[in-house]
């Protein structure tokens, strides 16, 4: 049950960090349009390869890191001074780096690249990964849905017309400083203080560095895109597959949820030596995380060409098609989400898991390459869903060896049919009926029916699970 809640406190945490633009979307798509939205697209594109570079892999290092000291209160400070004070040192530096390039070589976005470097500041002071480590889920949300709030209320406040683009930058950024200066009281009751000579930053900095290398990576599927679209189509397109992709992800936060859950939860396992809980556990989570892709996937194909133009406005109506040509990315992800983040990185091999994110963006670069030519905003997002693809095969090759591929699939068929078989009927509804806020939630509660009678005529296994849980309550 423990997992569980944590799964929910981040399932809602992975929301919250996105829930402020997609509620905002609506009205900020319409009141700074498509070419100033594709402005802030591409100018957050490339300071996001600055932050994860000051960050280098300690979202992912240090959750795990913490998660194998978490009973010994001393290492565990030790831990956290060492690895903050190199987080804050690479941050600097990135900060620096990213200044310099921003006077150097930027001449018409200038004012905007500036504002976007507090998403730098932000990073580098946040440690929610101490938290995440510690498997204490309710803080990170607890701080988020307070800062969030506020800052769409500011945003719908603030900015009023198409000249306000830079307010609305600011506002982002510093939402996102904000909520990283929220945790850091909590450390009080967390944590003791170490000298600073006990620290030893620099070394934590290679096996950092190493998960730096699939982090930046793994970028490249969310930057890599946009900054090609910036460079081979109109603004607006870059605009109208943002919005697309924002909408995409955001379901698949949802999904992905579990992973962060789950590393700490299989990396104190390990460390353990509880082999046959780290399989187990893994062969739950991959049986939960398809039968909650399969319905989201299926049912976002469903709704997409009337659900953009009706949320976003007209301008936006290409961005239907990206929604849903991307989609299958969401059970693409989620799979080697399971592989990759439950169970490559918490038990060492992420040499293995660099090399599938590596392969995934290199297909991810050759594919926009031709697609985006060829079909634009669409193509991009038809290539994420061949880079994903990529990584998912690479990761279920190397975990032939311990992990049983057959048993992960064995049950998928349940989920693809009952998922099939609920965008044939929603699509069939959502045709005849007009997109109301009232038809939409009367075309996900169908799908949700259809696709629950579906797994339980098939038997699926995740009914199963939940009986045990009811019955455990």
């Amino acid at each position: 049950m423990k997992v569980i809640k944590n799964y929910l406190y981040n399932a809602g945490y992975q929301i919250l960090l996105m829930l402020a633009p997609l509620l905002t979307t609506p009205y900020i798509s319409r009141v700074l349009g498509a070419n100033n939205n594709g402005i802030n697209t591409y100018t957050n594109g490339w300071v996001t390869f600055f932050y994860l570079a000051g960050q280098l892999g300690i979202s992912l290092y240090g959750n795990r890191e913490i998660a194998y000291q978490r009973k010994d209160k001393y290492k565990r400070s030790k831990t956290f001074w060492s690895i903050i004070s190199l987080q804050i040192f690479t941050s600097s530096i990135a900060l620096i780096a990213y200044l310099i390039a921003v006077f150097l070589f930027s001449s018409a976005f200038k004012t905007y690249f500036l504002l976007q470097a507090l998403w730098i500041v932000a990073y580098g002071i946040d440690i929610s990964w101490y938290f995440m480590g510690m498997e204490d889920f309710k803080k990170t949300v607890s701080r988020n849905t307070i800062v969030k709030l506020i800052t769409i209320a500011l945003i719908f406040i603030l900015v009023r017309n198409q000249n306000d683009l830079a307010k609305y930058i600011f506002l982002l950024g510093f939402a996102q400083l904000a909520g990283s200066l929220t945790l850091w009281p909590y450390l009080r009751k967390n944590i003791q203080w170490v000298k600073i000579s006990e620290w030893h930053p620099l070394k934590h900095f290679y096996p950092a560095l190493l998960l730096f290398i699939p982090t930046i990576t793994t970028q490249i599927y969310l930057v890599v895109n946009r900054i090609m679209l910036g460079r081979m189509a109109p603004q607006a397109a870059v605009s109208q597959f943002n919005f697309g992709d924002n909408i995409v992800k955001l379901v698949l936060a949802i999904v992905t949820a579990t992973g962060t859950v789950m590393l700490p939860h299989i990396a104190n396992k390990f460390a353990s030596g509880d082999v046959k809980g780290v399989r187990d556990s893994l062969y739950k989570s991959f049986d939960f995380v398809t039968a909650v892709s399969v319905p989201m996937m299926f049912g976002l194909m469903a709704i997409a060409n009337k659900f953009a133009p009706w949320f976003l406005g007209n301008e936006y109506g290409p961005t239907g098609g990206v929604i849903f040509w991307e989609a299958p990315a969401i059970l693409m992800i989620a799979w080697s989400n399971v592989t990759g983040t439950q169970y490559l990185m918490p038990t060492h091999r992420e040499h293995q898991y660099t090399i599938s994110v590596t392969i995934g963006a290199v297909v991810n670069i050759v594919a926009n390459i031709f697609l985006i030519s060829l079909y634009g905003a669409n193509g991009a997002a038809v290539a994420t869903v061949i880079s994903e693809f990529a990584v998912t095969v690479v990761q279920l090759f190397y975990i032939k060896g311990t992990i049983r591929r057959r048993a992960l699939f064995a049950s998928v068929w349940r989920y693809l049919i009952s998922g099939l078989f609920m965008y044939i009927v929603v699509s069939r509804i959502n045709e005849i009926m007009n997109m109301t806020i009232i038809n939409l939630a009367l075309q996900v509660a169908l799908g949700i029916a259809v696709y629950t009678i579906g797994l339980f005529l098939l038997k699926a296994p995740i009914i199963k699970q939940a009986k045990s849980l009811i019955k455990k309550e």
